[in-house]
Order: C-alpha cells, then sequence, then structure tokens
C-alpha cells in the first residue's frame, strides 16, 4: 500500500499556506501566545484536507516464467533414429512443463534455412530470437533437444541473453561412429591431359582406427582409381584431366558396419578442365575459292596451334627444278603423319584427293588407327571426293561414315536441318533455321554419297546428305559434302552461320561435353537444382532425385527446344545429390561443398557441456541403454540458480508480476475527515474560551 495527494488547490498555494502557519507557530512559541499548538494543529488538519491524501493500494497477479524449448530439425538430426527421439522427448517435455501453473514453454524449432547455401546448425541464434520480447527475468531457463552438432555456441563469459540454467538433452547413441570424406587440397583449374594432383582424408569419427578404407575414385562417371586411405591421414592421388569444361570427380568410401549414415561417404570437386592450345592438322589440296575459311576461322583462335599445308605442287607436275631454287616446302608427311600424328587433336582434309607420292597408302591407314584411338577427322569435301583418287578409296573407309558414288549433284539449294539436325547440339538452334525456306543463302553442288553411317544432321537438294557424323571406335568423324561453305562466309545472298556450323563442328569431334548427343547434366544455383537432359531420341521421361538423406523423388523434364529438355525444383536439403535419368547419371553439390552440417554426425555432450555449465545446466543423452529415452525431472526453484545438479533440470521461477488494478481510498474523506476537522477547530475554540 502507498499514499498519493490529489490537491484540491495547486501545491504552490499549499506550500505557501504552509510556509504561513509554519511562521504563525514560530512566532506563538517564541512569544508564548497560548493556544498556539492547539492552533497549529488545526491548520495542519485543514491544510492535510486540502491535500487530499489518498491510500493506494494495488492488486497484482503473478506472471508466467517463459520456458525456451529449441527442437533442433537440422539434417544431422535426420540420422537414423534421432528423429523418433527427438519427438518423444519433446512430447515428454511438453507434458512435464504443462503440469506447472507458472511456467510458460516456447517450442522453436529449427531447420537449416532455405536461403542458406552452406547449412549450420545455429540454435542460440533461435534461442536469442524466441525471447526477444520478454524481459530476461521472465527467463526461468532454456531446454535444448539436439545431437549436440551446434555450430553457434557462444564463448565461455559470453551472454546468453537471461540469468537462467541451460539444459542440453542429446539424442543418439554414447557410442556413435561414422565414417566419411573430404577433399582437403585440389585445384579448381587444370590443363587438359596434364597430371594433376590432389590430397583428401578419410575420417572416422568416434573411434580410432588404423584400418585401411577403400575409396574409388571416379571421374565424370567412370573409375580411375581404387586405393586404401588410412583413416586420419591425407592421402595424394595423382590424375589427369580428360577434357575441357567442367570435370567431376567423385570420392566414394567404403561405408563401415554400424556407422551413423552413409551421406557423408561421398565427395565431389569439379575441376574446370582448359585445353592448352589446340593442335589442329589442316591439308588443303588444290587451292579454290573456300580455302581459306577453314584458315581464318582456326587462325582467328588463340587456342588453337595451326598446321596448314596446302598441296601447290603435286609429284605429277614436277618440271626438273632443282630443290634449292623452289621457295615451296616439301611436305614433311613422315613427321606428321607417323611420329607426331598423336600429337595433333583435329586434322582436316579440306578438298584434298590421293595423288600418288604425297601420302603413301600406308599413312592412310595410320590416320584411321588414329581416329580410333580417340583421334577427330574432318573432311570438307568438294568434286576430288567424287574422283578415282578419292580418299574414300584409301584405307581411310573404314572409318569415314559415307561412301561416294562417284557423281556430283550441280543444283541450287538452301542448306536444311534434317529431323536428327534439328535435335543434334552441332546443329539445333543455328541461326535462320527455323524459317522456311532457311534464312541463309544457297549452295550450287554437292557430293552423292549412298547409305552413310552415323547421323545425316544436315541435307542438300532432293534430301541428300550434307553434314555427316559418325563415330568410329574411340574417335569421331565428320563428313561435309560441299565446298560452297565460303559462299556463306563471303556473304552471299545474306550469307550464313558458317563460323557458328564449323566451330560447333570442330569441337563435337574433340568431344567437347556441351556438344554430346545424349547427356544428363545438373547445376544448382543457390538451393534450386536444374536437371537439362540433351537427346536427339525420343522423350527421355522423368528424371530420378537421390537427396543426401536417402530419400527419392522425380522429377518431369520439360522439352525446352528440340532435343533440350530441363527440369528445375528447389531443395530442401544440402549436400550430394545423384541424378538419373535412364542409362545416365550425374552428381550434383547443393549449397557449399564444405557446409559444417555434413562435416561431423556423431552425436556428443562435449560441445555443449563448457556454456551449460556456466550457465548452471545439465547436458544429458536421451538414451536410457535399453532402446528407450529418459528424460531427466524438472524441478522449479524460487531463487537463484546458484548451483548445478547433474540429474535434475531447475528452472528459475519468475517474481515478475503484472498490475491489474489499483484501490484508491481518500483519507479525509466521509465521517472520518470530518470528525477530524471538527475534534481540531473544537479543541481550539475550546482553549480559546478560557
Amino acid at each position: 500500500m502507498t499514499i498519493e495527494f490529489a490537491p484540491f488547490i495547486p501545491w504552490s498555494v499549499l506550500v505557501i499556506l504552509a510556509v504561513l502557519i509554519a511562521l504563525l507557530l514560530g512566532v506563538g512559541l517564541l512569544k508564548r501566545v497560548r493556544g498556539t499548538v492547539l492552533r497549529f494543529v488545526a491548520s495542519a488538519a485543514v491544510l492535510a484536507a486540502l491535500a487530499n491524501p489518498l491510500l493506494l493500494q494495488e492488486e497484482r497477479e503473478p506472471l508466467s516464467t517463459i520456458v525456451p524449448v529449441i527442437v533442433d530439425r537440422s539434417q544431422s538430426q535426420e540420422a537414423p533414429g534421432r528423429t523418433a527421439m527427438t519427438d518423444e522427448a519433446l512430447k515428454a517435455l511438453t507434458d512435464r512443463l504443462s503440469r506447472f501453473a507458472r511456467i510458460e514453454p516456447r517450442i522453436i524449432e529449427v531447420k537449416n534455412p532455405p536461403t542458406n547455401d552452406s547449412p549450420s546448425t545455429r540454435l542460440f541464434e533461435a534461442l536469442a530470437s524466441s525471447i526477444t520480447d520478454v524481459p530476461p527475468t521472465r527467463v526461468g531457463g532454456a531446454i535444448m533437444l539436439t545431437d549436440g552438432q551446434v555450430h553457434d555456441i557462444p564463448a565461455i563469459g559470453q551472454s546468453l541473453g537471461f540469468e537462467a540454467p541451460l539444459h542440453a538433452l542429446i539424442t543418439g547413441k554414447a557410442d556413435e561412429f561414422d565414417r566419411r570424406i573430404e577433399v582437403r587440397q585440389a585445384p579448381r583449374f587444370g590443363i587438359v591431359n596434364d597430371p594433376q594432383e590432389l590430397t583428401f582424408r578419410v575420417f572416422d569419427d568416434g573411434k580410432k582406427t588404423d584400418a585401411p578404407a577403400e575409396v574409388t575414385v571416379l571421374m565424370n562417371g567412370e573409375e580411375i582409381a581404387r586405393l586404401n586411405a588410412v583413416p586420419g591421414v591425407d592421402t595424394p592421388l595423382s590424375f589427369k584431366v580428360p577434357r575441357g569444361g567442367t570435370n567431376v570427380l567423385e570420392f566414394d568410401v567404403a561405408g563401415a558396419p554400424g556407422e551413423v549414415t552413409d551421406i557423408n561417404n561421398k565427395a565431389i570437386h569439379l575441376i574446370e578442365g582448359i585445353r592448352e592450345n589446340l593442335r589442329v592438322l589442316l591439308v588443303s589440296g588444290s587451292p579454290h575459292a573456300g580455302e581459306r575459311a577453314w584458315r581464318n576461322l582456326l587462325k582467328s583462335d588463340a587456342s588453337v596451334d595451326l598446321v596448314h599445308f596446302t598441296i601447290l605442287r603435286p609429284p605429277e607436275k614436277q618440271d626438273g627444278t632443282p630443290i634449292n631454287e623452289l621457295s615451296l616446302i616439301a611436305f614433311p608427311t613422315r613427321e606428321l603423319f607417323v611420329e607426331k600424328i598423336n600429337d595433333f587433336d583435329l586434322i582436316i582434309f579440306d578438298r584434298y584427293q590421293d595423288r600418288k607420292n604425297v601420302l603413301p597408302i600406308l599413312y592412310y591407314d595410320y590416320i584411321a588407327e588414329y581416329v580410333k584411338r580417340g583421334g577427330a577427322l574432318l573432311i570438307a569435301a568438294g568434286p576430288e571426293l567424287a574422283s578415282e583418287d578419292s580418299i574414300a578409296l584409301t584405307p581411310l573407309s573404314s572409318v569415314i561414315p559415307a561412301t561416294p558414288t562417284g557423281e556430283m549433284h550441280e543444283a541450287a539449294f538452301y542448306p536444311r536441318l534434317s529431323k536428327e539436325g534439328e535435335r543434334h547440339p552441332v546443329t539445333r538452334g543455328l541461326d535462320g533455321s527455323a524459317s522456311e525456306p532457311p534464312a541463309w543463302g544457297r549452295w550450287f553442288r554437292s557430293v552423292d554419297v549412298a547409305n552413310p553411317d552415323g547421323e545425316t544432321v544436315m541435307t542438300a537438294d532432293g534430301g541428300r546428305p550434307l553434314l555427316v557424323l559418325n563415330r568410329s571406335g574411340e574417335g569421331r568423324v565428320a563428313m561435309l559434302l560441299s565446298d560452297q561453305g565460303w559462299l556463306w562466309a563471303r556473304g552471299f545472298e545474306g550469307g550464313g552461320p558458317h563460323v557458328s556450323l564449323y566451330r560447333r563442328i570442330a569441337h563435337w569431334l574433340m568431344k567437347e561435353p556441351e556438344l554430346e548427343e545424349e547427356a544428363l547434366k545438373a547445376r544448382a544455383i543457390g538451393r534450386t537444382l536444374e536437371v537439362t537432359r540433351q537427346t536427339i531420341g525420343d522423350k527421355p521421361g522423368p528424371a530420378t532425385i537421390r537427396t543426401p538423406s536417402g530419400k527419392t523423388e522425380t522429377l518431369d523434364l520439360t522439352e525446352t527446344i528440340p532435343g533440350l529438355y530441363r527440369g528445375e525444383r528447389r531443395m530442401d536439403e544440402i549436400g550430394l545429390f545423384t541424378v538419373s535419368n535412364g542409362d545416365f547419371s550425374t552428381l550434383v553439390h547443393v549449397g557449399a561443398v564444405d557446409a559444417q552440417e555434413f562435416k561431423a554426425m556423431v552425436s556428443t555432450t562435449e560441445a555443449l557441456a563448457p556454456v551449460a555449465a556456466a550457465a548452471k545446466g545439465m547436458v544429458a543423452r536421451l538414451d536410457n541403454g535399453n532402446g528407450g529415452i529418459r528424460v531427466p525431472d524438472i524441478v522449479p526453484v524460487s531463487s537463484e540458480v546458484r548451483v548445478t545438479d547433474n540429474r535434475r533440470m531447475l528452472i528459475r521461477l519468475t517474481d515478475e508480476t503484472v498490475l491489474k488494478g489499483v484501490n484508491t481510498l481518500p483519507l479525509f474523506a466521509g465521517f472520518a475527515g470530518l470528525a477530524v476537522l471538527l475534534f481540531a477547530v473544537s479543541a481550539m475554540w475550546w482553549r480559546e474560551g478560557r
């Protein structure tokens, strides 16, 4: 109860009256005037009545004690058994806390944020957010349900935002074991076919072992190494980048019996292959109008080392001029086609014909073997391919996809894409191909061939083959059955996409991944997984996605342009995904490769023990060893918690209250006030009367 005043007149007037009364009292006492005290009492009573004193009595209600329960729902909590253990413990906690009328639990479930590409378990951040709307004195404690792998644990001595115990209930088992693999050091770029080296390490969390673990290494889905790695020791790996563009190195460590999960038994590393100046051999036959088209294209590419020979003086044109007086360079056939043939990434015969003694017949066999072992050959043909000196009549016939009939077709025509060509990545979407007739210039002759192998992606007049692509052994061969491409380069009738076409042909021959007819690719853009399926066949059907947690889901693929199907989906999980479609499979990592969430999956009590001890809380495992759980008792205390109880969870009850109402009683109101005033005045009158 408190006393307050509600004066009937301003306080300034009351103060002046009080001063006057005090002065009169002083004068009266000095002069020994009779009745001074009674006069003072009567005046004071009147002054008190004017001040209107009030007796106030507040009605207050105790506030509830807030207890945040932070539930870890991160991906590491999806390990076998942990989700069920968490759900059971949460139910038990909720039931027990509900028995205390003054305790208000706040259940906060913490998942890996869908916008975070490098997920981690941040329980203390969630704890701080859950109590921003209440004063620290109302927080009686906090309880965390987690596997102990928390990545935002504050330093010892750092405030939690409240002065109350912090308790942690740990899922999982005490003797857990998990095996994982990490790429420690690796290059991001590598020269194609140059030796590269990286190091990786196998970790056996939860126990120490010197027994080696078998690790399988795949490059772009093909096994390149199988080796044993000692856990805890960096293991080197030497390899070569097989192709330009993105290459996927996959590391798969054999699982161990009883490990928590195999989610982190795989790791990937992406390395960009860079071609070191492609070496191209261009052999031109008799000079012709389009001879410089290929040369200009290849010379304009700074990454191409071009070796170009033109046969200006064939053997049958010998005129007896001494060799030392000739300005022409002799064709170094043995050096090019025997000693250094494997140094070339691509060989181009541009209107070349087999004249005697230029290339010995055996050398054509060398070229055919070069193709079968993985080389690339392009034949840009003209009338000479249909002649008696055609290179199609040499041992090259074993690798070239089309045999000429010996006839040339002379007629104006628009080069057109075939049905296969509309879907083939070499010709798909060429500028001008969508209209009819195509929006490019005409050509006027082509070599007639019979029953070509491989894919005919462009056609001449009457549907005759114009561009034929084929595989031979491990290599590739392309035949352009016309020498009229230079008309596009010269801008005849508006020209055409000769640069794009020639470059795509060359890159397909050199096995650029972007131009594979059948391919499955996946990439991650933040948390969005994008799947691309390239095919020249029928609709490939949906893709199958295996998530890091082992779940399987399907993704429908929609044809965006002929031969190219795409689908995308926002993924809830972070980690290594396996995408498959038919016989094709690929890996993609969504989110940061080194995300903390997957570096350790073994449950632990050690991480949270220091901060819990500093807050006078406890850390205990839920597992009771018999297949069930044990939730410690909850004990509310009315005062500050000063000691740690290792068997019970102490909750400090708040003494905060909320004001519900105020009762007011005027002290000088009614008969009581009137009686005091009458008594004071009567006493003064009685004294004066004497």
